[in-house]
Order: structure tokens, then sequence, then C-alpha cells
């Protein structure tokens, strides 16, 4: 069997090269129709669209996407194809519950945000909105949660689930970990935009790591420019890797799509992406993708913020991309090393 990999993805070579017969290693987007034509598994992000374009007429069997969000999927034309294809659920909730937790302790440090006086909405509860509720829950915070298909499925007679106009009302902080869905009875396209904002009570901080289409990002900057908004803390961006550059400017802090770039995420999402794999080839998984270990020379805080913010500050992303928007894709592909805890 022969397999095309998005050559970013990390700490799957060796095990990949254990379990087909022949590997090539590309950058996610520029794998072409030509290249996959003979592969019978592909292995990717979110910078492969895996459409008809790309795979019709060739041998491809399996896909598997190292990411949570699998919008670069045409799953309906996978499925007619008789393509199996898999997602990562989850892979990077912890990692992406790191970069809400640090981000919350510098707007604590820098803006003087009192967590026992902070409601913090967050927009969306599946295995990422779950993980930051956990997270701002040992910091005190206390959070709303908004998430309409879980209510629905549900049911909410405990009144755990809290509409977006509650949201809008009682809240310091919104933060967006919903998919990008843009149809049916809940898409969230474009879920903040002028109308959003025009309604907001309490001038939030604005935080997206989830797509960068959820939050109109020009509505957005009308926002924070008319007071409506107090700061934003973006992640994820429209149209990236092109940006908007006024309000990557304004944003308090603004990063390469990398809130789930954890050394602990990553290992997860190739563990994943391989343990499926074998499931599909029908041979047994038999091994463990690990991270790397900090440097020995690292020294660990005995102060929980201050350890927190060692293991990862937003602020450090940020400078970096402020500096050098251009850069938004090396960013991404060349992440230092990041870990969630010390061991």
């Amino acid at each position: 069997m022969k397999a095309i990999v998005d050559d970013k993805i990390p700490y799957i070579r060796p095990f990949i090269q254990n379990l087909v017969d022949e590997v090539l290693f590309l950058p996610g987007a520029k794998i072409t129709a030509e290249d996959v034509r003979d592969a019978d598994i592909l292995i990717v992000r979110t910078r492969t669209l895996c459409n008809r374009s790309l795979l019709e007429g060739s041998r491809v069997r399996f896909i598997a996407t190292a990411t949570i969000g699998y919008d670069h999927l045409d799953t309906g034309y996978l499925e007619q194809a008789g393509i199996k294809w898999t997602n990562c659920p989850g892979c990077n909730a912890s990692s992406v519950g790191q970069y809400i937790h640090s981000a919350m302790l510098v707007l604590k440090r820098e803006m003087g945000l009192d967590f026992q006086h902070t409601t913090v909405g967050i927009v969306g509860v599946g295995h990422v909105g779950t993980n930051v509720h956990r997270k701002l829950a040992s910091l005190g915070i206390n959070c709303l949660l908004c998430d309409p298909p879980r209510a629905e499925k549900e049911g909410n007679a405990d009144g755990r689930f809290h509409s977006l106009q509650e949201l809008k009302e009682r809240c310091q902080v919104i933060t967006f970990h919903t998919p990008l869905v843009t149809e049916g009875p809940w898409p969230t396209y474009h879920m903040a935009d002028a109308s959003f904002f025009d309604g907001l009570k309490q001038c939030p901080v604005i935080i997206n790591t989830s797509r960068g289409e959820v939050v109109d990002n020009h509505a957005l900057l009308d926002a924070l420019e008319k007071g409506q908004v107090r700061q934003t803390i973006i992640d994820t961006w429209e149209g990236e890797p092109r940006l908007n550059l006024s309000l990557l400017e304004k944003a308090f802090i603004g990063t390469p799509h990398i809130a789930g770039y954890s050394a602990d995420g990553k290992a997860n999402a190739t563990q994943m992406v391989l343990t499926a794999l074998c499931e599909w080839m029908g041979v047994p998984a038999n091994f463990h993708v690990a991270p790397p270990s900090l440097p020995e020379t690292f020294s660990a805080s005995a102060d929980p913020e201050e350890l927190a913010l060692q293991l990862y500050n937003p602020r450090e992303d940020s400078a970096r991309l402020k500096a050098c928007p251009d850069d938004f894709e090396r960013l991404r592909n060349d992440y230092p090393l990041r870990r969630e805890s010390v061991h």
C-alpha cells in the first residue's frame, strides 16, 4: 500500500513507515491529483481540500485528517466514492483549554480582569468547550454554557444551557468553540455578526479559537472601533493565511491558528489517525505516540499561575505574528515545542 502524508504531521514517520509499503511526505497545501492517483491512503491536515477534483480517478480508499475539524473534507463525495474517512474529535481539546486558560491569566495580569466578578460565555460545549469549562472553573470563573444542538438533543430541564442572547447580556468574556456549520437549524457561519455585536450589553472580550468564519472579522473590527467590544483574542481568522491586518493590529492577542498545537495535542491526533488506519487495515495498533520532553533546563515555578504561563504564554505567539503577518503558515508549520505539563 502507498500513503501520502502531510509532511508537517508530527511524530508519524517511524510508525507509518512500518505500516505501509511506500510513503510520500508532501506539503499539505500542495498535494495534487497527480500525487494521489496511485495512493491508497491519504493523511492530511486542514490545508488539503479532499474533494472530487483531488480524488476522482485515484486509488485512494482511506483518508484521515489529524484535526478535529473536517470542513476541508467533502464528506458527501467521499461517501459516494466509497472512501473511508475519519477525523480526530477531541484530540487537541486540552491544548485549546490550555490556550484559553493562559489567555485568561494574561487578561488578569494586563487588564486587571477580576475572576471572581467575571462570567465567561462558552459557545459550543463539545470536547473543546467542555475542557475550556473545566479549566476556567479551576480558576474560580463562573461560566454560562451555550449549545443549542445539545440542549435540543439532551433537554435542558436543569438549566445548564443558556441562550446566546443571555450570554450577550451577562458575560464579560465570550469564547467560541463551535464547528463551522453553514446550513441546517443551527448554522455557525458568521454567528458573531454585526447584529450580534449590536446586541452586546457588557462590552466583553471576544475570543475565537474555533473556525475563522464563525466570527465576521469585519464586523468584529467595527465593534472594536465603536467600543462595543472591550478586546479580542483571535487564533482562527477569516481567509487565513491572509489576515485582516487592521484587526490583527487591534487584537489584544492574535495568533496563527495554533491554539490546538501543543505537543500533547499533536501526539494525540497522530495516535488517533494511526489507530484508525490500523483498524481499517485490520492490523493491531501496537504503539504509543508520545510527545518530546521539555528541556532539562526548564525550571518549573512553584506558583501555579506562573507555571501555567511558563508552559504557555500566548503573548509570545502573538508577538511573532504581529511582527510578520506574512509568516502565518511558517509560524504554524515550524511551531516550537509546547507542553501542557512538566511531565
